[in-house]
């Protein structure tokens, strides 16, 4: 009965203390400091979801290091929470590669095209900097060259093109990797203090607007 109740004691202490743990970090994000409401909400696709979007560039360095995180971090999402990545462009370059990633979409292209990319870009450098120079790298992954290029300038991508800056401009996006949550939240690695203490961030804010439908 003895080693029982230590047993189950112990049990208990765990919990507490995991609980208090999860509490003092909760408390140490600060709104202004390690997120940012936004002003105006920018509109999600999924409604009944809590969207969490990641705005990045395939060439930038800092993604490509906060790829791993996000990717880890992406595995374990309970049922209400939808990821999505959205491309910023935010420059020359920036456009080229963020109509790269829609054409891909497009395309029915897979993670593996994805992963190439940012390989490319931000790892190798290769000077992939037009729709012939893209479509024939991908030709490695399952991508008609042919295909890629027609598609690239297409309706349906300029639509998503439009359809993607406006929400970078509309959340007010000046630098990449960035994280939105739900619409209504930004927080960043730079902002939050690294890249775990981001995804530590964005499960705060997916905890606080969980609550608050919950409320209304």
């Amino acid at each position: 009965m003895t080693r029982l109740y230590k047993i189950a004691a112990a049990t208990f202490m765990a919990a507490s203390l995991s609980i208090s743990a999860l509490n003092a970090s909760a408390a140490e994000w600060k709104e202004g400091e390690h997120y940012q409401v936004l002003d105006t909400p920018v509109q999600t696709g999924s409604p009944d979801k809590i969207q969490i979007t990641e705005i990045f560039w395939y060439g930038c360095p800092h993604c490509y290091h906060f790829k791993p995180f996000v990717e880890k971090w992406e595995e374990g999402l309970p049922e209400d929470v939808e990821f999505v990545m959205l491309p910023a462009a935010l420059g020359k370059s920036w456009t080229t590669h963020a109509r790269a990633f829609y054409t891909v979409e497009a395309l029915g292209g897979d993670k593996k095209v994805h992963d190439a990319l940012f390989d490319a870009l931000a790892r190798d450098r290769k000077p992939l900097q037009t729709a012939e120079q893209l479509g024939a790298f991908l030709t490695d992954y399952g991508i008609d060259k042919d295909a890629f290029v027609k598609t690239f300038n297409s309706f349906g991508v300029n639509a998503r093109m439009q359809q993607a800056q406006s929400k970078v401009r509309g959340a007010r996006i000046t630098g990449v990797p960035a994280m939105l949550i739900d619409g209504k939240y930004k927080t960043s690695p730079a902002m939050a203090g690294g890249e775990e203490e981001a995804i530590e961030v964005v499960n705060f804010l997916i905890e606080k607007e969980r609550e608050s439908r919950s409320a209304d």
